[in-house]
């Protein structure tokens, strides 16, 4: 059943006693965040740093605990036909419960609302009524501004009810979208939430169509992640990468509105910036060689070309005695440190331990008894330094890339078999740099500088990594997040029909290996939440040119949205049309070719039409954003304004990552899209 907004409830009313629960709810949150901000650390700290970390922690807290009035601070209730066990319900008894955002408790202790992430909770996502999980009664609440309105009651056991679509929850997935993007945590479907709760032990790629809500599956799994593992990933922590600053920025709060606080969010160029600078970009084919698996063989073998096989003994002397370690024993050190395989850092670090202890072994045969402490002195004898510097001498990673780069001969020996001869001139630079510093680095040399960097010393790996749009990257951008995350897993998001770069993935299976999870889970998410039936029916047209074995999205929204194509004669009915659209609740997104933006903008200005840029927010007075072709992917507006398509697919250096890039922007619109053209649409889209 439903319970209208404006209807009067008596106190006897569910709708007024659920009110009730949701007040008291409040205040007890408030009590725990005072309770928080109101302890005193000054008795159990031992000194200044237990007492900064303790007071950074407390900080958390507080945040976390911070009770936001628009939203709902429980959006259901659980009635289980038998009460479940303690261990599913974070400790609370009966058979009743609430489940919000986050864990809120009484003065007593005993559970207000049961954080969504709770084993007790996973049957709002999943019950049924083929298969109820021992679910009398499922509710759904209404809110509007923080407040309940209404309620919907679905009886899973009744077998005289039958099954049906729950009205709130498809409210909830087409309510306007205004401001950065939100949580989903109270529409999340079955399918999405097994990707949610699945183990933090193993790597998961999620394939999704636009709509399907990959990226929302991919944060709320890290919340989940965090809940289940809390302690294990405070230690080592979790990173979300996406595409660019404006597609963070796009989804920095969904988190924090789950209460985690913790989570660093970066693009793959932060990551690998390594101390330089990048001012300079490289053409198509150098990118694309550069972006290829076969660089990583290249810089092995320039690293290790540093390593020279001893010709000369090393003599250690002693007091009065000389310790002689002769040339060929030396390569047998070398040669097995070597085929360890370990990295060069580490390897060189090892050599002069090995050395001193090849001398202790001889005065151990002479009779002497020597201890650690004299191997750690013959291992920092003169000798022994000036033998390690000659046979093993220290790599600057980015001097050994601008070499490569810069020396043919260099590039030639070690790319021999790898790249052929016109590859090796493609990644050449024209003009060779004076130094570091002075060098024009692109983001693909960087990319190259992180690896070599990882071969003379390990990358720290995290916990956990969540990679967004992960369909655009180069093989060696995979290898470079993989390093951050070699002792911990991923979650891939992506869809290859959006890959945009000259390089994009071509196959989940092939990211995965050059992520180094070649072990992970590829789930395909098909139904679609967010994008009208019409405008993604006509997007599809576009895939069998784009992607030909994916499976269309399947729009499940009962709202068909707006659709229309306008032929235009200039960009003043463009403008009209997005007046038009703005005359709607929600957010409105302006989507052109980048050379066209400035025209746009312009025109825009002179309609006394403000506008904003790409990851800024929306106000209630500044609604509409120009956004860049370039930078659309992974955005989202309630009503969308196309300006020409086939601008948008000239803007690219062919035809087929044209076309993709014109997918990406005909789907980011979740009420209604215009489609303004003054040139011919693009043939792919014909009927």
């Amino acid at each position: 059943m439903s319970t209208p907004v404006d209807d009067p409830a008596p106190l006897d009313d569910p709708l007024s006693r659920e009110r009730t629960h949701l007040a008291e709810s409040r205040a007890a949150l408030r009590a725990m965040r005072k309770d928080v901000e109101s302890l005193d650390i000054s008795d159990v700290t031992a000194n200044w740093v237990n007492a900064a970390v303790l007071a950074r922690q407390i900080d958390e807290r507080i945040k976390a605990l911070a009770d936001l009035s628009d939203t709902p601070l429980f959006f259901g209730r659980l009635d289980y036909l038998h009460s479940p066990g303690a261990d599913q319900a974070e400790g609370a008894d009966g058979e009743r419960f609430y489940i919000g955002r986050r864990h809120v408790h009484d003065h007593d202790g005993d559970p207000m609302v049961i954080d969504w992430r709770a084993p007790v909770s996973q049957p709002f996502y999943r019950a049924s009524k083929k298969d109820p999980l021992d679910i009398a009664l499922r509710r759904r609440f209404g809110y509007t501004r923080g407040d309940i309105t209404a309620y919907e009651d679905e009886h899973l056991s009744d077998p005289a009810e039958a099954a049906r679509t729950s009205k709130l929850l498809q409210q909830e997935i087409e309510r306007p979208r205004v401001g950065p993007m939100r949580d989903i945590v109270a529409t999340i479907q079955p399918e999405q939430d097994e990707i949610v709760r699945s183990g933090l032990g193993g790597t998961v790629c999620v394939q999704g169509g636009p709509g399907t809500g990959k990226t929302a599956v991919g944060l709320h799994r890290v919340a989940y992640l965090l809940y289940a593992h809390r302690e294990r990933l405070a230690r080592t922590g979790t990173l979300v990468i996406g595409p660019n600053r404006s597609f963070l920025h796009y989804i920095e709060q969904v988190l924090p509105a789950l209460g985690e606080l913790t989570v660093q969010q970066a693009t793959v160029d932060d990551l690998v910036a390594g101390g330089i600078e990048v001012r300079g970009t490289d053409d198509a084919p150098a990118a694309i060689i550069k972006g290829d698996a076969r660089m990583a063989e290249v810089l092995r073998r320039a690293v290790h070309s540093h390593v020279t096989m001893p010709t000369e003994p090393v003599v250690v002397v002693r007091g009065s005695r000389r310790w002689r370690v002769p040339a060929y024993e030396l390569e047998d050190i070398v040669r097995e440190l070597l085929d360890r395989g370990i990295r060069y850092g580490a390897a060189r670090e090892a050599l002069p331990q090995r050395i001193a202890h090849a001398v202790l072994v001889q005065m151990e045969r002479s009779g002497e008894a020597p201890d650690d402490r004299v191997q750690d002195a013959v291992a920092r004898n003169a000798a022994v330094k000036a033998a390690v510097k000659a046979i093993w001498p220290p790599v600057d990673p980015a001097k050994l890339v601008l070499r490569l780069l810069t020396d043919a001969d260099f590039l030639a020996v070690h790319a021999d078999g790898v790249l052929d001869g016109d590859e090796q001139k493609t990644i050449l630079w024209a003009k060779p740099a004076r130094s570091v510093k002075a060098a024009k680095w692109s983001a693909a040399d960087a990319v190259l500088i992180d690896e070599t960097t990882d071969l003379v010393q390990r990358t720290h790996s995290l916990g956990h990594v969540v990679l967004d749009e992960a369909q655009d990257l180069s093989p060696m951008q995979y290898r470079a997040v993989g390093r951050r995350c070699t002792t911990g897993s991923a979650t891939v998001l992506g869809d290859l029909a959006q890959g945009t770069t000259p390089w994009a993935t071509r196959s989940w299976d092939e990211a995965l290996a050059h992520l180094g999870k070649s072990d992970g889970v590829i789930e395909e998410l098909t139904a679609g939440f967010r994008v009208p039936t019409d405008v993604i029916t006509y997007a599809s047209r576009l895939l069998p040119h784009i992607a030909p074995g994916l499976t269309p999205v399947a729009s499940v929204r009962e709202n068909p949205g707006f659709f229309a194509l306008r032929p235009v004669s200039g960009t003043a009915e463009v403008v009209a049309a997005c007046e038009e659209l703005l005359r709607n609740e929600g957010s409105t997104g302006l989507i052109a070719a980048d050379v066209r933006v400035p025209a746009l903008a312009e025109a825009l200005t002179a309609a006394g039409i403000t506008c904003l840029a790409p990851g800024e927010e929306t106000t209630a007075e500044t609604r509409l954003t120009l956004v860049p072709a370039s930078l659309a992917k992974g955005l989202e507006y309630d009503y969308v304004v196309l300006d020409e398509p086939q601008a948008v697919v000239d803007g690219e250096p062919d035809e087929r990552t044209g076309l993709r890039r014109l997918y990406v922007a005909l789907t980011r619109a979740v009420s209604g899209l215009i489609v303004t053209h003054a040139a011919p649409l693009p043939p792919q889209l014909a009927g």
